[in-house]
């Protein structure tokens, strides 16, 4: 593997609408687009429209009303005022309410305040239709930034990225004021000193009784594309982004501590003082290059317990570390080639990302020194990992004939002493009004030590050397009231994408599915939908796996409510013998107040007892929701619990729970609260193989956190875990932890 030719080749306004500002002209009906004035004076970003830099600014109005209207006028006003200075974009928000004492404004951290009142820009830099930003900001300032990826349906907003940007805001006397500050160095886009044309967005979330969407510009309901309907605006000429160099060394404390059984002493895990550097730079607008060296990737974030005693797939879990969330929309594709929490412990990495003036390109080296394997199977998966150090190389390149029609490639790499997993291939997406196409080919080579090959050789053979294809074609019509769905996978035994999240291997599936959407704009219960689809899923030999029928229906309604009913029927393949299998389950939830959110989920029928080989009836109960005290308070909490009955008695119960609270002591300050427990009891007479019959955790961390700007951090926390089974009777505690974590962005 060459990866220096791998890398190579991937090569507003003025004071608005106060008492004291009322001679100021609102905008005379809505005008979408324009021209973006540069500034002249200063604008300190403080929440107070008083600078008087802003009656130079461009004047736009949050006109529509696209959800649940159609389109319909605003049901409150917001004037928004645009400009720009050689250096950044300013953006500043009056938005008024005929009841301002219903507005909800919390202290957040930051990416959690979307269930609040905001105002947003979205920003499409290259003006293609394909990638934007989006900024967003709630009464008291708290921010949220997200990636835009027009062409990615599975996940279109990704708030992985964060930007550094200003923002302030206060609650006043008739609605809420909002300044924003863009720096020109957070931003990417084409190179060139001359005006540019962007699409704009200007964006108010009002949530009351249903939750308004409100926008500057139409969005047709039939529109397929949200990004193709912004408007247009023209400026930016002499707008430069500095030195666009950042460099964020950190420093990592930890030591954890773990034992095997109540009553023997604490054995010293990992202890460890671990400096590390993070650097970015733009060399220009429309690329970016990063790097770090020995790397924190500690999570700061509790992963959310999930449990698989009755599922035979491996669990998937969200990737926290900043160095591969940056840019991540580059990599997407219609598979899971990658999936970076498989690039276990690099030692150091490099990436590039970046944009042309027809398509966009990104690719990644590390050198990984731990080699984590996702090995997969016909009706299974699991991980393991191989004590080897391994090079790790990714590619992505998408070129776009037009705004309809664009192909792409992509390729993943790693080897490591006796292991090999190389992956290529080649992708395609076209989409016109309410039709979508896309297709994805990739082909396969592995090699694999003899311990990796004991995992799959029962179900797929025992070639050390497997090769394979997978292949997906997709057609999508999405209409005002229609949608309608089919495509096709096929996935070789031999194919193997060890780099990313594809556990089920050796076989092929077929969908068909349709859904009618009823709009009803001035009824409380204002959209209906009834959904319903076909599949069936073959193994590579011809043995039927599953075919199911399901369809379901929703309803949206008062108090931000959705009620949705759901049935399924299948045959269900598993250990050589075709399972019946059907159920049905009602899903809802609403908020009774502005501070409570609410929400159920039943299930009830026929299902597989995968550890006993026989069906029982399966009841499923999960109760969450979230509730805020006061201005910095909030808790949330979900509790999942389930029962097998079946031959005359109860299988197993299991139960999860997941709660947690956070105290927002101000904008900078954080203290945050986790726990996590499992409880699973099983009758071991039902079951012919050794069972546990009880099996009992739980976890509890609390994290403060300091933030001056998304890079400059400082983390403290502690972590407690206990753990009881038929072995260990008494529930003990098995784990402690204590982290301290030092990160500041210097900028030169």
């Amino acid at each position: 593997m060459n990866l220096h030719a791998l890398l190579a080749a991937l090569l507003l306004c003025a004071p608005i609408a106060h008492a004291q500002d009322a001679g100021i002209p609102a905008p005379a009906g809505d005008v979408p687009g324009g021209r973006i004035p540069q500034l002249q004076g200063e604008i300190v970003i403080d929440g107070k429209l008083d600078d008087a830099a802003w009656q130079g600014a461009l004047v736009q109005e949050i006109a529509y009303d696209i959800q649940p209207g159609d389109n319909t006028p605003a049901p409150v006003k917001t004037v928004v005022r645009i400009g720009y200075t050689t250096d950044a974009l300013y953006l500043a928000y009056h938005a008024l309410d005929d009841d301002p004492s219903q507005i909800r404004a919390h202290l957040r951290d930051r990416d959690a305040a979307f269930d609040d009142d905001w105002v947003g820009v979205f920003l499409d830099t290259f003006n293609d239709n394909r990638r934007g930003y989006e900024l967003i900001v709630n009464p008291l300032g708290v921010q949220a930034d997200l990636i835009r990826d027009e062409t990615n349906t599975n996940n279109q907003e990704d708030t992985s990225w964060d930007g550094l940007w200003q923002s302030a805001g206060q609650l006043t006397a008739d609605g809420y004021d909002v300044e924003i500050r863009i720096p020109f160095s957070t931003l990417r886009f084409p190179t060139g000193g001359g005006d540019q044309r962007w699409g704009i967005s200007l964006f108010r979330n009002w949530p009351r009784d249903k939750r308004h969407q409100l926008t500057s510009h139409k969005v047709p309901r039939e529109s397929n594309c949200f990004q193709c309907e912004w408007g247009k605006y023209e400026g930016f000429a002499g707008a430069h982004q500095g030195r666009n160099l950042e460099v964020v060394p950190t420093l990592t404390m930890g030591k954890s501590q773990r034992r095997d059984a109540a009553g023997q002493p604490w054995q010293s895990g990992d202890s460890s003082i671990e400096p590390g550097l993070d650097v970015s730079w733009a060399p220009s607008p429309a690329m970016t290059l990063n790097a770090t060296i020995n790397p924190d990737f500690s999570q700061v974030e509790t992963d959310q317990l999930q449990l698989n005693f009755n599922d035979s797939f491996a669990l998937f879990y969200q990737e926290k570390r900043p160095f591969f969330l940056e840019g991540a929309d580059y990599f997407t594709s219609q598979f899971d080639v990658l999936y970076t929490r498989q690039i276990a412990d690099p030692d150091f990495g490099l990436r590039v990302t970046g944009r042309t003036g027809s398509g966009a390109y990104g690719a990644i080296v590390a050198r990984d020194a731990t080699t984590l394997l996702l090995v997969p199977g016909v009706l299974g998966s699991g991980f393991e990992q191989l004590d080897q150090k391994a090079d790790v190389a990714v590619g992505r390149y998408r070129y776009d004939f037009n705004t309809h029609v664009s192909v792409g490639a992509i390729g993943t790499f790693r080897q490591g002493d006796d292991y090999a997993n190389n992956v290529a291939g080649v992708d395609a997406r076209w989409q016109q009004g309410a039709h979508t196409a896309t297709a994805q080919l990739l082909h396969s080579q592995s090699e694999y030590p003899l311990a990796i090959v004991d995992t799959y050789k029962d179900e797929l053979g025992g070639d050390p050397t497997p090769t394979g294809n997978a292949w997906r074609a997709e057609y999508l019509y999405d209409s005002r009231n229609w949608n309608f769905d089919a495509w096709h996978e096929n996935i070789d035994p031999g194919f193997r994408a060890d780099l990313g999240f594809m556990g089920q291997v050796g076989y092929d599936k077929s969908l068909l599915g349709g859904q009618h959407t009823w709009y009803r704009d001035d009824k409380s219960f204002n959209r209906i939908s009834v959904y319903a689809d076909f599949d069936v899923t073959h193994r590579y030999d011809g043995q039927l796996l599953e075919r199911e029928w399901e369809g379901q229906a929703s309803v949206q309604g008062p108090k931000q409510s959705q009620l949705t009913l759901h049935g399924m029927t299948r045959q269900r393949f598993w250990q050589g013998t075709l399972f019946d299998e059907h159920y049905v389950d009602v899903n809802g939830n609403y908020r009774p107040s502005g501070n409570l959110q609410l929400g159920a989920y039943m299930q009830v029928g026929t299902m597989i007892d995968l550890a006993a080989e026989q069906t029982g009836r399966r009841t499923m109960l999960e109760v969450w929701g979230n509730a805020n005290v006061g201005r910095g308070i909030a808790m949330n909490w979900d509790l999942i619990r389930q029962r097998m009955r079946r031959n005359g008695g109860t299988a197993f119960t299991a139960t999860v729970l997941n709660a947690g609270g956070s105290w927002q002591l101000d904008p900078r300050q954080r203290l945050r609260l986790t726990l996590q427990g499992s409880d699973v009891q099983r009758d071991q007479t039902l079951y012919l193989d050794p069972v546990d019959a009880t099996a009992r955790d739980w976890a509890a961390q609390m994290v403060y956190s300091y933030k001056v700007n998304p890079h400059t951090v400082v983390y403290a926390g502690a972590s407690y875990g206990a753990f009881m089974d038929d072995d260990n009777p008494d529930l003990f505690g098995d784990t402690r932890s204590m982290f301290l974590k030092l990160s500041y962005g210097w900028q030169p």
